[in-house]
Order: structure tokens, then C-alpha cells, then sequence
């Protein structure tokens, strides 16, 4: 089990809007925090783990329960 310090509900909103928002909100996450996301939009299955190697941000763990993905992302600081 993952304790996640901030979540994010995301469900009903499609491409690009649950990507974008988990930019948003993990810029204000201390770095080593983990951001849960639940989100219904299948784009999501490719757009989150991309978006975590593009930022450097850690995808801890990724799950389907009820037709919700649900995604651990922990805030990884950048490399000075």
C-alpha cells in the first residue's frame, strides 16, 4: 500500500485536462511526496507514465479498479 500525501480526482475529464492538472498540482508537491490520481480517461494509460519520464516525477504504481485508473506519482526534485 502507497500513502499518498495529496489526490487528485480527475474522473470525467478527457485529454489533455488529466495530464495537465497533475503538472499542475506536483509543481507545488515537496519533492519525495507521492500524488494519487484517479482518473477515467483511457488516454490516460499512455499520457501519465509519458508524462513521468518527460518530468523526471517517479510513477510508483498504476492500477484499474472499477474502470478508475488510479496512479502514484511521487515528486522527484530536478538535478541542479
Amino acid at each position: 500500500m502507497i500513502d499518498a500525501i495529496e489526490e487528485l480526482d480527475a474522473t470525467g475529464l478527457i485529454c489533455p485536462l488529466p495530464v495537465l492538472k497533475l503538472r499542475r498540482r506536483m509543481r507545488f508537491l515537496a519533492d519525495g511526496n507521492i500524488l494519487k490520481l484517479l482518473t477515467d480517461d483511457p488516454a490516460a494509460l499512455v499520457d501519465v507514465p509519458h508524462y513521468c519520464t518527460e518530468s523526471g516525477n517517479k510513477l510508483l504504481k498504476q492500477e484499474v479498479i472499477d474502470n478508475i485508473q488510479i496512479f502514484f506519482v511521487q515528486k522527484i526534485a530536478a538535478p541542479k
